[in-house]
């Protein structure tokens, strides 16, 4: 049996933000390799391993969709929290404007790499996520880049294939990286890498883990 895990994750809609829009929302016209970890570490997480995301198959046609949302202005600071003093989101409301994805599927393909206190063997976590994705397990319902767009997950089968389609998608967000050291005010490092899909597929490059998780 390969090593290699596959999940097939699909939903209504999605947004996998762009950084680059500020006021609006703008999603990358594929699910990004961060995403596409946070969906599997919603369904199978453990201290003793990390997950890889080696590819990200897409399924259906790219479809954009354009919503408008009312949100809040700004972040509830602390300060409020603390003290329990009441925060009216009416007097902080904004319409922002979204160009979401719809009708997506993906097929996320995914490697499990033990740290290096683990002792148990790498097939019992193996074992353990085909046995939650069988049973429609989580440990909290995964999401296409925002909680709005909950994400539906299953085994893949014979018939799902990538859509023939080979594109560039130019500077994609691959990860934040937290650096050592300075744990009382993080300032989280982006990295980018050019996003190509080929024949339906988008493969993620090995150094990147290497530079961003080393």
């Amino acid at each position: 049996m390969s090593s290699t895990l596959k999940v097939k994750v699909w939903g209504d809609f999605a947004l996998f933000t762009r950084p680059e829009s500020k006021a609006e929302r703008v999603s990358y016209p594929v699910m990004t390799p961060s995403a596409a970890r946070g969906i599997l570490e919603g369904i199978f997480w453990k201290p003793e391993f990390k997950w890889r995301v080696r590819s990200i198959h897409i399924l259906k046609p790219i479809q954009y969709y354009s919503i408008l949302r009312n949100e809040v202005a700004s972040i509830v600071p602390t300060s409020i929290t603390k003290s329990r003093k009441d925060y009216l989101a009416d007097e902080d409301r904004q319409q922002r404007h979204s160009l979401m994805l719809r009708n997506v599927a993906y097929i996320i393909e995914a490697d499990i790499e033990l740290m290096e206190h683990t002792t148990d063997n790498i097939t019992k976590y193996r074992e353990m996520f085909r046995r939650r994705v069988a049973k429609g397990q989580c440990f909290h319902r995964p999401y296409f880049g925002t909680r709005e767009c909950s994400v539906h997950f299953a085994e893949p089968n014979d018939t799902d294939k990538a859509i023939d389609v080979t594109d560039n998608l130019g500077p994609m967000l691959f990860d934040l990286k937290f650096p050592k050291g300075n744990e009382k005010n993080p300032q989280a490092i982006p990295y980018f890498f050019e996003a190509n899909v080929e024949n339906g597929v988008l493969h993620v490059p090995d150094y990147l883990y290497e530079e961003v998780y080393r």
